[in-house]
């Protein structure tokens, strides 16, 4: 029954966290965002001190269930795994899983190196270790393409339209990078999965690490009823954290994640979830260890399920590399009239980068981002991206060349977990100024002798107005920087390929009037 109800709530969470991410209209935000406030790296980022604590306390009394039930990549892994088990068991001269000692030196390794990371802000490290931004990388640049490619076909064949093109083909060349770690993270997890159930959880997540330092002090825990184990090790051979030693009746419980797979298999009642404070596991000479001939004898096991098998095959991520291949199908050019070919807008180069409304500044922004993708995923304007860039790896910047941000929209900052994006109105949008922008004269259209003012006509806050040049007698766009907000408009809006002739730079501190 716990097995049950673990499995039914896990369901639940991945599918909403999933489906918060692949969300691209925004309708779910508003009945799932809390889904994200509650991970556990985005509330020690936002300092939601509640959420922490309440983690925390959970932990101290049922275990590690955050690993198993709300965490998205652990319950990935449970159905990954759970497929290799339903396959070795097909063959019963293999067993699932066995006991293996703890990795320490890896394990304390890798989650001291993420705190240090964290500690001097080497956000890339911590994005690419923490494993809600592992998940949200892995669905925004991988599933989500083939989501919003789904929708656009069935869109596409009602409207009888020709184009069924995966995914814009610029918009995958400036993604590549973070498309290729996305493929990266989704292979490793998957291949230790598919081998050895939680060896992610357990030698690599620092979040799993940070809880198991709590969980071994579980008020609730699997124990081992010493006088009433047959020593069958169905428990063992079935525990994906590799954390039970039969042998010594004993469970490592900073590697537990209360899946409760060892109390579902046990068939003696020699498992059993309970008040654990004051209790101790302590072998009985009533008890002793069987080896698998006396299983066989005693508990009507076949002598092909005792043997333990002397390898393990190894998983090819087929699959994942297929997606990779298919998301970089280029899309066809843009005809206009079908006389001349459109040129995509490329993307300018900025002194400072652009970070949304609702971040105090670039260097608050990216100290508490944890490139959970979130937002990119929910940028109903398409300006929000992951970076290039080294040192912001990962972590979302805003470009103009497929949208500008709207006033009216505040939907990242309704979203963020980690409060790198504040949330509010679209009143006080209007306040933050996250950019400037500036002419390139020798890129504008005027010099060409066309009259354009595409960019004073729709910029939202009156920043740009058209002065007479008396030497050609066309007017010119001239920004008012004080004004300017930086959304972009003039930037998007420009007819000038393949580089905008206004650009908006960035600003390190977003000033408010």
């Amino acid at each position: 029954m716990l097995r049950k109800i673990r499995i039914a709530l896990a369901v639940v969470f991945w599918l909403g966290i999933t489906l918060l991410l692949l969300d691209f209209t925004g309708a779910l935000h508003g009945w799932l965002g809390w889904m994200a406030k509650v991970q556990f790296l985005p509330a020690v980022m936002a300092l939601n001190v509640a959420v922490i604590v309440g983690l925390v306390l959970l932990t101290l009394v049922f275990g590690r269930v955050y690993c198993s039930v709300i965490c998205p990549l652990g319950v990935f892994q449970d159905g990954v795994a759970h497929l290799n088990v339903a396959r070795k068991r097909k063959n019963k001269n293999r067993k699932p899983y066995s006991y293996s000692p703890e990795m320490k030196w890896l394990r304390y390794g890798v989650w001291a190196v993420f705190v240090i990371a964290l500690i001097v802000g080497v956000q890339a490290l911590v994005a690419l270790l923490a494993p809600y931004s592992a998940w949200g990388r892995i669905v925004q640049n991988l599933f989500q393409p083939v989501y919003l490619w789904v929708n656009n076909l069935f869109a596409a064949i009602a409207e009888r339209a020709g184009s069924y093109a995966f995914y814009e083909k610029e918009v995958w060349l400036r993604s590549l990078p973070t498309f290729l770690v996305a493929i990266a993270t989704l292979v490793v997890v998957v291949v230790l999965a598919w081998r050895n159930g939680r060896t992610y959880c357990n030698t690599i997540c620092p979040v799993g690490t940070t809880l198991s330092f709590f969980s071994r002090f579980a008020m609730f825990r699997p124990m081992i009823d010493a006088n009433v184990c047959k020593g069958c090790k169905q428990c063992e051979h079935n525990c994906k954290a590799a954390c039970i030693d039969v042998e010594n009746r004993k469970i490592d419980y900073s590697r537990c994640v209360d899946c409760f797979n060892c109390i579902d298999t046990c068939k003696f009642g020699g498992l059993k979830y309970r008040f654990a404070w004051g209790k101790k596991e302590i072998p009985s000479p009533a008890a002793p260890v069987r080896n698998d001939k006396e299983a066989v004898r005693n508990d009507n096991v076949t002598p092909s399920e005792a043997k333990e098998s002397q390898g393990r095959r190894a998983f090819i991520a087929g699959a994942a590399l297929a997606v990779g291949t298919a998301a970089l199908k280029a899309q066809e050019k843009k005809v206009d009239g079908g006389f001349a070919t459109i040129l995509d807008k490329e993307v300018p180069e900025r002194d400072i980068p652009l970070t949304p409304p609702g971040s105090k500044s670039v260097k608050d922004f990216y100290r508490r981002c944890t490139a959970c993708q979130l937002c990119v995923a929910e940028c109903p304007n398409n300006v929000l991206r992951p970076s290039t860039d080294l040192k912001h790896f990962m972590q979302p910047e805003m470009s103009y060349e497929r949208g500008y941000c709207r006033p009216e929209c505040t939907r990242c900052s309704e979203l963020c977990p980690t409060g790198a994006i504040l949330k509010i109105t679209k009143e006080e949008k209007t306040q933050y100024h996250v950019g400037t922008a500036r002419v390139n004269a020798e890129l504008c259209v005027v010099e060409k002798g066309v009259e354009c003012g595409n960019c004073a006509r729709h910029c939202p806050a009156g920043a740009i107005m058209l002065v007479k040049d008396d030497a050609t007698g066309y007017r010119r766009p001239v920004v008012n920087e004080e004004r300017c907000i930086g959304c972009g408009a003039c930037e998007n809006l420009c007819p000038a390929r393949p580089i905008s002739a206004i650009t908006v730079n960035g600003r390190h501190n977003h000033i408010e009037e």
